[in-house]
């Protein structure tokens, strides 16, 4: 009866990860509303620099052809790399069917004829190649076969099992080099898996890379697990795990596997959240039939209330720099958000359409603030300006939930609900146009993004000239 309460009380609030609908392919969203960041590009046959210009409309994916790299795993890293670029909605990578060279080494530019007149606007190879210590160097070169130059080659060195992450950071470079944008793939996703149904309902704690790819489940199903979070540290995540006769907040190493309560509270904590820095986190307390927003140094365990309205504060989420964080409330009668000063002080409203507001997140960039609202039969991803101007919605659907940034703040992963029950997630960017479901196909709820995996000397890169800006 008290687990049932608590579930209860937590869905009222509208902080469970919930979900999602039924979706739009990425090619008809590509076809899609108005934009405000998308690529543009500038036709190969005058002779200019190949770029992809985010700040037009997206009039046509850039064309760039990823050829199989030579040697172990060679095929399926070219694989990773497509599905990385073709997700962006920046990129549409060219059938390799199409492909009228082959055998491409790297000792060697591309013939570039053969390439242009199969509309390629940038040609992608390598090759994976065994060292004496037992790591592989993974290889590549991107070109522009209409100037007839090279954009970039790089290297990397690592084990021969951690191609599937080499695979991504070669997109990285990619999107960096063409995009002029910071880079997103090497990351992964924290989320609730779900399984089972009824009395044998399942929710986990699981971790996937950004595509879907190394899925791994970090709990046994035997608590529900709620708002998975990562700190700055790609490493650690805070998540909320309900038991037959407990609501705990826990901290969970992902290296180590350590799990640490964060403490017992006069109440039950809810939707926790990490400071940019790491040190402290935020989250709500249910008490005495109030709730609301605290913050923690994680250092002190000191505890601090930042709010004493009658209304449910709940929600909090930091600004970059930890100045500020944005949360939602009903103190006005519907959930609306409020952004205050780190300290409690300078709280007031910023959202002003019609309907109801919840989980906020503030992008990385300090530009944005993401958000779900409700209203009129439908659930929505929005975001605004951070004093409420400029709102817009970019996905709408049946049902769907919990906005999360990508760490270069122009995607936003989510969950999303069929009306048959399915729940997935999908990503979207801030034009709105690109929406597809992400490359995990199970069952899932209120993801959450990582910051860009630490570099360690096993994966560093090295990156040769650049012939087409000399």
């Amino acid at each position: 009866m008290r687990l049932n309460l608590l579930l209860t009380t937590v869905a009222a609030m509208g902080i469970a990860a919930a979900s999602l609908v039924q979706a739009q392919t990425a090619t008809q969203s590509l076809n899609g509303g108005p934009s405000r960041q998308q690529a543009q590009q500038q036709p190969a046959q005058d002779g200019g620099p190949i770029e992809v210009e985010i700040d037009q409309g997206v009039l046509r994916p850039f064309q760039i052809a990823v050829a199989p790299f030579s040697g172990q795993n060679g095929a399926s890293i070219a694989e990773v790399v497509s599905g990385d670029l073709r997700r962006s909605g920046f990129f549409e990578p060219i059938n390799p069917a199409s492909f009228i060279e082959t055998g491409l080494t790297l000792a060697n530019a591309p013939n570039f004829p053969q390439w242009t007149q199969i509309g390629a606007q940038a040609v992608l190879y390598g090759s994976v190649t065994p060292r004496a210590d037992g790591r592989n160097d993974f290889g590549f070169r991107l070109y522009d076969p209409y100037r007839q130059c090279q954009l970039v080659s790089y290297n990397f060195t690592a084990t021969p099992e951690q191609w599937r992450r080499i695979g991504h950071k070669i997109a990285d470079v990619v999107y960096e080099r063409m995009t002029g944008e910071s880079a997103f793939f090497d990351t992964r996703i924290v989320f609730v898996a779900e399984s089972g149904t009824g009395l044998n309902r399942l929710s986990r704690l699981a971790i996937v890379d950004q595509d879907g790819g190394n899925p791994n489940f970090l709990t046994d199903g035997s608590e529900i697990i709620l708002t998975p979070r990562f700190s700055s540290n790609p490493d650690e995540i805070i998540y909320m795990a309900l038991g037959e006769d407990y609501s705990r907040i826990y901290l969970y190493n992902l290296t180590t596997g350590r799990r640490e309560n964060l403490g017992e509270f006069d109440g039950q904590p809810l939707a926790p959240r990490y400071s940019p820095d790491g040190t402290k986190v935020a989250f709500s307390i249910i008490r005495g039939g109030n709730t609301d927003v605290y913050v923690m140094d994680l250092q002190t365990r000191r505890l601090s209330r930042l709010t004493t309205d009658p209304g449910i504060d709940t929600s909090p989420s930091f600004n970059p720099d930890g100045t500020r964080i944005v949360f939602n409330s009903d103190r006005s009668g519907t959930p609306r958000l409020y952004v205050m000063n780190a300290d409690g002080s300078g709280q007031r409203p910023i959202s002003r359409g019609g309907g109801s507001y919840t989980a906020p997140a503030w992008s990385p960039r300090g530009d944005l603030i993401a958000f779900t609202r409700s209203g009129g039969g439908q659930f929505g991803i929005g975001v605004m300006a951070p004093d409420g101007s400029g709102e817009r919605m970019i996905s709408r659907s049946y049902f769907e939930e919990g906005p999360s940034w990508a760490p270069n703040g122009r995607y936003l992963m989510f969950s999303r609900q069929t009306r048959g029950g399915d729940t997935n997630l999908w990503m979207v960017d801030l034009s709105g146009r690109v929406v597809a479901q992400s490359g995990y196909q199970g069952r899932g709820s209120d993801p959450a993004w990582s910051p860009l995996l630490s570099e360690t000397p096993a994966n560093l890169g090295r990156g040769g000239p650049d012939s087409c800006d000399t």
